[in-house]
């Protein structure tokens, strides 16, 4: 399976974003996803909410963003794909297309825009593929089948399959309705499946083998981050210690 580790833009600032990047690529990560900090998120829990807030107070812009992936990329051209976890509302405000054309030029593959309703995408899905771009969707347990699979009609590259019916966070436990959806995914779409919300520790793959094609860990990794700020915790300690962890994620993912 796929190993997707979530960190959110600029938190502790782009410079330690970037760091972190390095961190996961040098683990071998499969795909990055970036939260662009937003001050109304809908899915993400108190973590994620709090790592927005503390890049917002450093009055973080999307173009700040932007060209801190720029150089990322520039350092490393062959690092994992970067996937944007962004509120349409960006997306509007800043104009969708000069938006997608930024995120490509800053090295993006794809976009997961939680606050879309799936089955409305339609034409962001039009104007994504036409700059060789993904739209990730999102399904979770409670989603009704029919419209689950209106929702695969505006999907691309991988389904984001929330764990929970809830909001991000860690959790103890693998829902046995999420193995039920999954089986029946498989039958409905040929897309790869990843499993986000509520994945947060080695123990929390064994469940989906054969079953998911990847795993997303945001909070678990974003707590992390967080020491930096509230507790002045050692970036390099900290970094190390993300990287360790993503280290056994990855050892989790790749048992045959």
């Amino acid at each position: 399976m796929a190993f997707m580790p979530f960190i959110t833009a600029g938190d502790p600032d782009m410079q330690g974003t970037a760091e972190l990047t390095a961190t996961l690529e040098q683990q071998g990560v499969d795909l990055i996803e970036v939260g662009f900090p937003y001050s109304d998120p809908i899915a993400d829990g108190p973590v994620i909410q709090a790592s927005y807030t503390r890049s917002l107070a450093h009055k973080l812009t999307v173009s700040q963003i932007f060209a801190g992936f720029r150089s990322v990329r520039d350092v490393s051209s062959s690092g994992p794909p970067l996937v944007a976890m962004v509120s349409y509302a960006l997306l509007f405000r800043k104009g969708v297309a000069s938006f997608l054309d930024a995120a490509k030029d800053a090295g993006f593959s794809g976009l997961i825009v939680p606050d879309l309703p799936g089955d409305e995408a339609g034409e962001l899905f039009q104007l994504v593929q036409a700059r060789g771009l993904d739209l990730i969707q999102l399904v979770a347990p409670t989603t009704p089948r029919e419209r689950v699979r209106e929702i695969l009609k505006s999907c691309s590259g991988f389904v984001y399959c929330i764990a929970v019916a809830g909001i991000t966070g860690e959790r103890e436990k693998v829902a046995d309705a999420l193995l039920d959806q999954l089986k029946w995914l498989k039958e409905e779409t040929v897309l790869p499946l990843a499993v986000g919300f509520g994945i947060s520790k080695p123990e929390h793959v064994e469940p989906l083998r054969g079953l998911a094609d990847g795993v997303i860990v945001g909070s678990a990794i974003v707590r992390q981050i967080e020491a930096l700020s509230t507790s002045g915790a050692d970036r390099q300690r900290t970094l190390e210690s993300i990287g360790q962890f993503a280290n056994s994620m990855m050892v989790a993912c790749r048992k045959p």
